[in-house]
């Protein structure tokens, strides 16, 4: 299957809309589902840190992953983003066939 979920967070909806618009108008991914409410407790630099984010679903083909990774890296303020991409097991062959023609 050639189709892909690319997860990432932003610090906020700014962020997360520049990355979105410019995913979906370059062709990039098909669909972006920008997610508010989300708690992120992680460690960076040897603290615990609790910060509000936004969570990015991003529907894609699995050939398009460099070029999102380089341009969620581009447009994101983080040091090191979250770009972490999970295959899919099954999708309806109508929604994978909108994929392909709105993407590259």
């Amino acid at each position: 299957m050639d189709i892909i979920i690319i997860y990432c967070t932003a610090p906020d909806n700014d962020v997360a809309l520049a990355i979105a618009n410019h995913l979906v108008n370059n062709k990039l991914a098909a669909c972006v589902n920008i997610v508010g409410g989300l708690m992120s407790v992680y460690s960076w630099k040897n603290e615990i840190c609790n910060d509000s984010e936004l969570l990015l679903i991003i529907k894609t083909k699995k050939d398009l992953y460099h070029e999102v990774e380089l341009s969620i890296k581009a447009l994101h303020p983080y040091e090191i983003p979250e770009i972490i991409a999970l295959p899919i097991v099954s999708v309806s062959n109508d929604y994978a066939e909108w994929i392909n023609s709105v993407t590259k």
